[in-house]
């Protein structure tokens, strides 16, 4: 019998190895340069727009490959005359467990409301930036949270953050925010201020010192001289001249206050006084008055203590009220009214009413108790400037009671009518 050679045996059976080594070689490249089949996916989430995670209750988000790794090189292979089969991966990521890193900025359309109990897990340890882990934090009660407003966000450093307590409406602000570690919003809604807060004293305790015009207006010390009637009067009986005015100097609160008015006639001083008053203000636009004031003239000279009242009354009516008390029991008021009615800015009437009253009779100088006289004027200026107008006008004097007694006596009207020409002037 013949039996056949061994190189006739081994012949076919080292062109199936040879065959079987061509086709397992490619296999062996194309597993090589596939990822690696690990529990940890590299998956771009930003391909999957649409995606719906409502269904995938408690899935971890995958983690993103690291920023330092490198992508794999293929190596290029001469395909064989067949074609492979691509190998199955040898272990799938079930439900993703264990990823990291996983960028929400680049997943639209995601719905965080059903994501119930869902955890963000660390940023890769490959980052340049060391930051926290946001395992407290829960999505589920961000109701109507859009992805959009999250871009930016860096939540890594929000670690403890309870986003829960936060509305939609607080929420949409928050792209960009920096690292907020350990904050819970809440508290910050009201509440007392930090101890490094502002101080509501803005001067922060600094005095003036000794800079000039620091001090408030109602503090500076002013002052003004106003020569109201300056003019020559012609009576029924008589002519002659008359004088009122008025000066003050000091600040809003306290001023020394001076009035002085009489008439001259018949080439003599017939009545004069003078009054110098410390006004305090105790109200807006008003002010008491307390001091002195010296009568002289015909008769013998008196001195009384004053005290009133004087300010500018609803209705621009300016009213002054003081009372007088003398030596020897004597007492006395005057009672004063003005008001200024404008035709014009220059054109302007001003009325005037007086009523004096005294307690006693003073025949010495012609005075009776009770109302002694009463006087109203009308007087017509134009100011040329407002430091400086002319005027005329009429007045009219009348003599009551023992006071008109005295006036028949001495051979003087009781009821006397005159015509006035004067300027007035302040300065």
């Amino acid at each position: 019998m013949n039996m056949p050679r061994r190189d006739d045996l081994i012949v076919p059976h080292r062109s199936a190895l040879l065959a079987a080594l061509l086709l397992a070689f490619p296999l062996a490249v194309m597993a090589q340069s596939a990822p690696p089949a690990s529990g940890t996916s590299s998956t771009d989430m930003s391909s999957m727009p649409g995606m719906e995670h409502g269904s995938m209750s408690g899935m971890p988000t995958p983690a993103a490959p690291s920023s330092t790794a490198k992508p794999a090189t293929k190596t290029p292979v001469k395909k064989a005359k067949k074609k492979p089969v691509p190998a199955p991966a040898t272990s799938a990521p079930s439900p993703m467990n264990g990823a990291e890193g996983m960028d929400h900025s680049a997943m639209p359309g995601m719905d965080h409301d059903s994501m119930q109990g869902m955890q963000k897990p660390a940023n890769p340890a490959a980052s340049t930036t060391t930051t926290g882990d946001m395992s407290g934090m829960d999505h589920g009660s961000m109701t109507g949270m859009s992805p959009e407003a999250m871009k930016g966000m860096d939540h890594a450093g929000m670690a403890g953050m309870d986003h829960g307590a936060m509305s939609q409406k607080d929420q949409s602000g928050m792209a960009g925010m920096g690292a907020m570690s350990g904050m819970t919003m809440g508290p910050m809604q009201g509440g007392s201020p930090p101890p490094d807060a502002r101080s509501p004293d803005y001067s922060d305790g600094v005095g003036y010192g000794s800079m000039q015009g620091m001090d408030m207006a109602d503090n500076t010390p002013l002052g003004m001289l106003l020569i109201d009637q300056l003019e020559a009067f012609h009576g029924r009986d008589a002519n002659g001249q008359a004088w009122e005015a008025e000066g003050w100097y000091g600040n809003d609160t306290n001023k020394l206050w001076i009035r002085t008015e009489g008439e001259r006639s018949r080439g003599k001083l017939d009545d004069g006084g003078l009054e110098a008053f410390w006004n305090h203000s105790i109200a807006t636009y008003w002010g008491t008055q307390l001091g002195a004031r010296q009568d002289f003239g015909e008769g013998p000279k008196r001195t009384w203590a004053a005290f009133g009242v004087q300010g500018l009354a609803p209705y621009w009516f300016e009213l002054e009220a003081t009372a007088y008390v003398g030596a020897g029991g004597r007492t006395a008021a005057r009672l004063r009214a003005e008001y200024e009615l404008l035709f014009t800015q220059r054109l302007i009437l001003q009325p005037e009413a007086e009523i004096n009253l005294y307690g006693k009779d003073d025949p010495l100088r012609r005075i009776g108790s009770g109302v002694s006289d009463v006087q109203f004027g009308l007087r017509l200026r134009y100011e040329i400037h407002r430091q400086f107008a002319p005027y005329i006008g009429v007045s009219w004097v009348r003599r009551v009671g023992t006071t008109a007694d005295y006036a028949r006596q001495d051979h003087e009207p009781v009821l006397d009518r005159q015509i006035v020409a004067g300027v007035r002037f302040w300065f």
